[in-house]
Parts: C-alpha cells; sequence; structure tokens
C-alpha cells in the first residue's frame, strides 16, 4: 500500500474527517499542513474545506510563502482566507504567532460550524512529549497532544514527518521549507536536533517508545479520571477531612480537577501545591493564592476554588 493510500485510509477510519464535514486546515505551507489539506480535500470534499494561512511577515520568504498557498489551493479548488499579521509584539514570539492563528480559525468557525485541523504530525508529538517533561513536572506533559481538543482536530498524528513528506511527494505536491525548523534558536530546534537525535543512538526505537508510553498513560488517565468523579460525585468543592484522607495521589488530582475548573482550562501548578492547600483551617475561612489567578478557600472545612480576586479593582 502507498503512503498515499496508508495516511488517507487511516485518517478516513478515525473519524475525525468526514464527508462534507466542515473543516478549516491551518495552512503553512509546509509538508504537514499541505498534505492534510489535501487528506482534508479527498475525504471531506473541497466544498467543506477552507484553508487559513496567517502571514507573520517575520521572514523575507513570508510573502512568497503566501503566493504558494495560494496556488496549491487554487489548484486543490480549495477556499483560502490569509490573515495579515500587525506588529510583532514584546515578548514570546511563537506564543504570539500561535494566538493569532488560532484566534483567526475561531471566528472562521464560528461561521461555518467547522473543525479547526492542525498537521502536527507523530514527530511532533516525540518532540511536544519531551520539551514538556523538560519544562514541566506534571503527568499530563507526558500525554502530548490529543486527536481532538473541542473544535481542534490533529488527524495526522500517528503519521510521522516523513510519512507527509512522501505523501506529498508521490501526489507532486510542493510544500515550502520554513528555516526557522533548522535554527537551535528555539527549545523546540534543540529538542528536534539534539535530543531526539541523541536519544536514537541510545536505542533505534526511542520515538516509537515515548509514543508507546504516552499512549498507556492517556488510557490509564481515563481510570484515573474515573477516581476523581467518584470522589467530588458531581460536585465542585470537598471536605477537606475527606482530602486529607485520600493517597496524595489521587488527592492532587482532585485539587487539579477542581481548580482547572475555575477557568476552564489547565492551570499548571496546583496540584503540587497539595501541601499547602491541607493545610488550610477546617474553623472558619482561610484562603490560598494560587498559579493561574485560582484562589483556594477553605470555609469551615469545605475547600473549593475561585478566581483571585483583582486587588486593583477593589474600592
Amino acid at each position: 500500500m502507498s503512503v498515499v493510500e496508508t495516511i488517507t485510509r487511516g485518517v478516513r477510519e478515525d473519524g475525525l474527517l468526514a464527508p462534507a464535514r466542515a473543516v478549516v486546515v491551518l495552512l503553512s505551507g509546509g509538508r504537514d499542513s499541505t498534505c492534510l489539506l489535501d487528506v482534508a480535500a479527498e475525504i471531506c470534499g473541497v466544498g467543506a474545506v477552507t484553508a487559513l494561512h496567517v502571514n507573520y511577515g517575520l521572514r523575507a520568504s513570508a510573502d512568497e510563502d503566501e503566493r504558494h498557498c495560494g496556488e496549491l489551493c487554487a489548484r486543490l479548488g480549495v477556499e483560502l482566507t490569509v490573515e495579515q499579521a500587525g506588529p510583532r509584539p514584546a515578548g514570546n514570539l511563537q506564543a504570539w504567532a500561535r494566538e493569532l492563528r488560532y484566534d483567526a480559525a475561531a471566528l472562521l468557525v464560528l461561521s461555518r460550524a467547522a473543525d479547526i485541523a492542525a498537521g502536527h504530525t507523530a514527530t511532533d508529538q516525540v518532540e511536544t512529549i519531551l520539551y514538556r517533561l523538560a519544562s514541566s513536572p506534571s503527568r499530563r506533559a507526558l500525554l502530548g497532544m490529543r486527536p481532538r481538543d473541542g473544535s481542534l482536530i490533529r488527524p495526522l498524528l500517528r503519521f510521522t514527518r516523513e510519512q507527509t513528506g512522501e505523501y506529498c511527494s508521490q501526489r507532486g505536491l510542493r510544500w515550502r521549507d520554513d528555516e526557522s525548523n533548522d535554527s537551535d534558536a528555539y527549545a523546540r530546534g534543540r529538542v528536534r536536533h539534539g535530543l531526539v537525535p541523541a536519544l536514537r543512538e541510545i536505542h533505534p526505537g526511542a520515538e516509537h517508545n515515548v509514543l508507546a508510553l504516552a499512549e498507556i498513560l492517556r488510557d490509564e488517565a481515563e481510570v484515573l479520571e474515573i477516581l476523581v468523579e467518584d470522589e467530588l460525585a458531581g460536585r465542585a468543592e470537598i471536605e477537606l477531612e475527606q482530602l486529607r484522607a485520600l493517597p496524595a495521589g489521587l488527592a492532587r488530582l482532585i485539587v487539579q480537577r477542581l481548580a482547572d475548573g475555575v477557568e476552564g482550562r489547565p492551570t499548571p501548578g496546583t496540584g503540587r501545591r497539595l501541601d499547602d492547600i491541607l493545610a488550610l483551617h477546617g474553623i472558619g475561612t482561610t484562603h490560598l493564592d494560587l498559579p493561574g489567578g485560582v484562589r483556594a478557600t477553605a470555609v469551615d472545612g469545605t475547600l473549593s476554588f475561585d478566581r483571585t480576586p483583582d486587588i486593583s479593582r477593589e474600592p
């Protein structure tokens, strides 16, 4: 079976893309997003697919990338929307680019009731897990990216970067290479060019083993979620005495779940403050401010979480 057949059949079987299901494909012009766009057009039909390209204007070749995406979409018969980035702000460049990209996609899907498809591959998954392992002392760091996160889907997550490149070659699709991917200026590049090859030298199956471990941990995470739900029983609070009687690992998951529920998103760091949370008084009202703008509050022994008050707005 050719790699074109392998990827197309695999994505179709996973069900993240389906005939006539609307999807906005994040299109950089690289091999992964080019492969994804072609697969989406094949499975969903060109009328259901919209491509989004963001011209960040950060590289001399940015306008050429935009033209390339226009030519590709014209060839495939896919609608293309181009977002022109404004001035680059100070701070984390990659975070700014990611936020701009997903914000633009979110506006598109509002009028289309569509999913947002990103071209993340198994190769990206390995790099993501290794980066998070080094930068975040959290079990969730090892879970990697999920095939679906709300409206965001990753149809290529079980295929490698080499496979997407071969797919494009077999389909006669050109792609653009981002020279910044070859740079070690960013942590991701250092993982890609330093850490991954070093692990491969230690064991040729290192990347496969990382992915297999992440899959095992995701399965086990479902079991842990059930244990958390059993303890909370649908509540957004828990008695401190009940929490103190639990194994530390389960108690940590519970406080992290409650803290995450405040903003509806992960709030890293809460679980690591378990000892401080358990030390809150069982009589009266006590507070503990936590990372991510979350506050733990114990009222007569009942623990709950809310947003940290904005002191600057208080009279």
